[in-house]
C-alpha cells in the first residue's frame, strides 16, 4: 500500500474561472448594439401619443412648409449663439 492520499481539489480553484477574453471588435459591437437598444426605445418612448416627437410629427405632418421656417429660424439663432 501507499502512504500517498490523492487530495481534493480545492473549493476556491473551480469558483474563479478565468474568463475568455474578448476582442475588441466584438466588446465594441455589444456596446453599440447596446446603445442602438437604449436609443430606439427613447424615441418609442417620444413617440407615444402626447409625447413631443408625436406632437412635432403631428405639426409637420399638418403644417409642413411652417414647420421648416420654424426649424430654419431655430438653426439661425442657435448658429449666432456660436
Amino acid at each position: 500500500m501507499s502512504d500517498d492520499i490523492p487530495l481534493a481539489p480545492f473549493a476556491h480553484e473551480s469558483l474563479d474561472s478565468v474568463p475568455e477574453p474578448k476582442s475588441i471588435i466584438a466588446e465594441g459591437s455589444e456596446a453599440v448594439k447596446g446603445t442602438v437598444h437604449r436609443v430606439a426605445g427613447a424615441i418609442e418612448a417620444g413617440r407615444r401619443p402626447g409625447m413631443p416627437l408625436s406632437i412635432l410629427s403631428n405639426i409637420a405632418r399638418e403644417a409642413p412648409l411652417a414647420s421648416l421656417l420654424v426649424a430654419f429660424l431655430l438653426g439661425v439663432a442657435i448658429a449666432r449663439r456660436r
